[in-house]
């Protein structure tokens, strides 16, 4: 920013800007609830839904769940704090029931009430569009299985017909969903799932794309019309097209006559149009907020700030209780090095480095990948390891503040002196022979005290096994890696709301009983963590009596009004 190289060549740019979300027909208007269990009082700034709060959310009475599905999502083992997951998961006065949609078998999965199979890239109609360079792009990902069957001539009339597994993609499974919960529309929630082109109809795959494609997508139509192809037509052959490209500066972009058209500027030069507390603001901005009309009197699309300017003072984070944070400063984190005692043997682990080879727990059955990385050590610099007493092949017990993991050392240069790590995506775990990943997971013990101490205990690292795959019996390597986000306690910054995931450990040598990979944590003490972290922040509603601020980001977007607190009264 002090540079101005926000938005220009070599800089750095909004997300926003050079991606494209194409959204379908029958988009709902914005509703007026205000979920505690996803956006808490006290994190009014967070930077998106407090998902890795949700237990103690619960424990704390704030609200329970009586259907709950998780959508790819893994939040026993990817979360920190796994264990509190576990238990919120198996408590039927918490969550009534849990459908986990997966597209591979998961730690979670193992305690849900249902797993429903999702498709995979290849099994499943999907748009995608990433930030990879100063454009935007839209791909279009389709059933493999599916569209070969259909230009043989065969009929499919949904995607279980033509997966292996029967594996329904997720946009028939709401669709078909919605009609059974509501099949006379009175709920109001089938109209949003009906044919843009046979009124009354239950809307297909092929119809919701082609909606898309035709109406979502500026420039589709007319590159397609001009090779004699629909748009859907064109996205099924080719697969992907550029929607804009060299997009630098958009904050300069010229407002168009029909864009400024019944806006006034404020007294900070900010262009708004008329709004209510009906009207629902868009994904990142203000309701009615279109752009700023600067100093020469030109009006362009600004920032989606407030103030539509790059903000070295923020009156949001005034107007929310945190003065002292409204310009740019440091903050001394919870690993600050004041905060480390070498001498208690205190150090820093980083457990958030990542391999290149593996993808969270989404490759655990991808056997090349696991043949390529298949250790797990703790990276530990030798001057570390002399002060520890330990060296390579070495077992150490790291306790954190909620109970402590099994590791084995790595003496290595490749780190510095004082830091830790141990990376992420290994530690995979199965309970039963049956189910999960045989490449990647291994065979464990839970056992719980039933006063909230939690041990998971390998009995079976990874082995070779017998399959359709001859390759599953080449397997030789055992190791399954240590779950270490089990032994975190949640860390929620108070300002984003985002979880703090660098810890502070304390190493020993491994004592008699301990194993390699094994976990302990006591549940009590994750609650402890919790409200001494909850104690940090400063709850909403803002002085002007909002939950939160309205330009930022959130999916969903209520209207305006359930972004009041009760009793609040509209901002003059």
């Amino acid at each position: 920013m002090l540079t101005g190289s926000v938005g220009t060549k070599g800089g750095t740019s909004p997300n926003g800007w050079d991606k494209i979300i194409a959204h379908g027909p029958n988009v709902p208007q914005g509703h007026e609830s205000w979920n505690e269990l996803l956006w808490p009082a006290e994190f009014p700034l967070s930077t998106n839904e407090m998902s890795i709060l949700l237990p103690h959310l619960l424990r704390d009475g704030r609200g329970t769940l009586s259907m709950y599905f998780s959508r790819v999502y893994n939040p026993v083992w990817t979360n920190p704090d796994g264990f509190s997951w576990l238990e919120a998961l198996t408590d039927e006065s918490l969550v009534g029931c849990h459908v986990a949609l997966t597209p591979m078998w998961s730690e979670t999965a193992t305690f849900a009430d249902y797993v429903l199979p999702m498709g995979h890239s290849t099994e499943r109609h999907d748009t995608q569009s990433y930030e990879q360079y100063a454009g935007k792009w839209l791909g279009f990902r389709q059933p493999v299985t599916r569209v070969a069957l259909e230009r043989m001539g065969r009929s499919v009339s949904d995607s279980r017909e033509s997966n292996p597994g029967e594996v329904w993609e997720e946009n028939e499974f709401w669709f078909e969903l919605s009609w059974r919960i509501d099949p006379d529309g009175s709920l109001g929630i089938r109209k949003f799932f009906e044919s843009p082109y046979r009124p009354g109809e239950k809307v297909t795959v092929d119809e919701y794309y082609r909606w898309v494609f035709e109406n979502s997508v500026p420039g589709l139509p007319k590159a397609a019309a001009d090779r004699g192809l629909t748009p859907l037509e064109y996205m099924r052959r080719y697969g992907v097209f550029e929607v804009a490209k060299d997009t630098y500066r958009l904050d300069e972009r010229p407002l168009t006559a029909a864009e400024t058209e019944g806006a006034d500027p404020d007294e900070h030069g900010v262009l708004r149009k008329a709004v209510t507390l009906d009207s629902t603001p868009p994904l990142v901005g203000e309701a009615g907020a279109v752009g700023v009309v600067h100093e020469d009197g030109s009006r362009t699309a600004g920032w989606l700030t407030p103030s539509r300017k790059l903000e070295l003072f923020s009156e949001t984070m005034v107007d929310f209780g945190w003065e002292e944070y409204a310009t740019p400063g440091y903050i001394e984190s919870h690993v600050g090095h004041r905060s480390i005692d070498p001498a208690n043997n205190e150090i820093v682990l980083v457990p958030t480095f990542r391999l290149p080879t593996l993808v969270h727990t989404r490759s655990g059955n991808a056997k090349y990948l696991n043949e390529i990385s298949n250790t797990h050590p703790l990276w530990t610099n030798p001057a570390d390891a002399a002060r520890f007493g330990v060296g390579t092949g070495d077992l150490v017990r790291i306790n954190t503040e909620i109970g402590y993991f099994v590791a084995r050392v790595w003496a290595t240069e490749a780190i510095r002196p004082g830091v830790l790590a141990l990376s992420h995506h290994m530690g995979r775990w199965r309970t039963s022979e049956n189910a999960g990943s045989r490449w990647a997971m291994g065979l464990v013990d839970l056992d719980n005290d039933g006063n909230g101490v939690w041990r998971l205990r390998y009995k079976q690292g990874v082995q070779p096994f017998r399959s359709d795959d001859p390759d599953s019996e080449r397997i030789y390597w055992d190791d399954p890696g240590v779950h270490q986000n089990l032994a975190f306690a949640v860390h929620p910054d108070p300002l984003s709301g985002m979880h703090c995931w660098h810890q502070k450990v304390r190493v020993e040598k491994a004592r008699t009983d301990d194993r390699y990979g094994d976990v302990v944590v006591d549940t009590r003490r994750s609650r402890e963590v919790y409200r001494t972290w909850m104690e940090c922040t400063r709850p909403g509603p803002s002085r002007s009596g909002l939950r939160r601020p309205e330009f930022l980001m959130r999916p969903v977007k209520p209207r305006r009004r359930a972004f009041r607190a009760p009793g609040a009264e509209e901002r003059a």
